[in-house]
C-alpha cells in the first residue's frame, strides 16, 4: 500500500545531523550504541506511529513518507525550514537574575536546565553571570538539517 497524506504509518527511523550524530530513534540498540539511553530513563525505543497530517512529526519527514509503501526504506534529507526552522537570536531573550531565580523556586540555576513561560514556550538556559540569565527559546535542532533513516513497518 501507498502511503497517502491522510494515512496512519509505523516506522522506524534512526535521525542524525549532517556530522552523523544521532539525536534520535526508535531503535534500542543504536540509542545505545548512540549513547542516547540514560537521557531519558521512561524513554522506550521502539516503531512509532504518526498519523499523517497531524503535527505530531516535523512536516519534513511527512512529506518524505508520502508516496513510500509498506516495507520500503530510505534515507532522508530534511532541511531547516521543513523541520525545526532556522536558529533565529529573535528567540534569545535575557532576565533579571534575581527574578528569575525567585521564579525558579528551589531548582539551582545551572546551564542548561529547561524551562517554561507562562504560555508553555520551552526553553534552556545559555548563560548567566551576577546580573542577568539568558535563554534560548529556540528548538534545540533549530538551524540543523536533519537525515532519517527510515522503514517502513505498517501502513493503514
Amino acid at each position: 500500500m501507498t502511503i497517502t497524506a491522510d494515512n496512519t504509518v509505523r516506522i522506524d527511523y534512526v535521525g542524525r545531523l549532517t556530522d552523523g550524530t544521532v539525536f534520535d530513534t526508535s531503535k534500542r540498540e543504536v540509542a545505545q550504541d548512540s549513547g542516547l539511553i540514560g537521557e531519558d530513563p521512561h524513554r522506550t525505543y521502539a516503531p512509532l506511529t504518526i498519523d499523517l497530517g497531524d503535527d505530531s512529526v516535523i512536516q519534513g519527514l511527512q512529506n518524505e513518507l508520502v508516496g513510500m509503501e509498506s516495507g520500503a526504506e530510505r534515507t532522508v534529507t530534511i532541511p531547516p525550514e521543513d523541520a525545526y526552522g532556522e536558529y533565529s537570536e529573535d528567540r534569545v531573550a535575557s532576565y533579571d537574575r534575581a527574578a528569575f531565580e525567585e521564579m525558579l523556586g528551589s531548582q539551582e540555576l545551572e546551564i542548561g536546565i529547561e524551562v517554561e513561560t507562562d504560555e508553555g514556550l520551552p526553553g534552556r538556559v545559555t548563560d548567566f553571570d551576577a546580573e542577568e540569565v539568558t535563554v534560548d527559546f529556540n528548538h534545540e535542532l533549530a538551524g540543523e538539517t536533519l537525515e532519517f533513516e527510515i522503514e517502513v513497518l505498517e501502513v493503514r
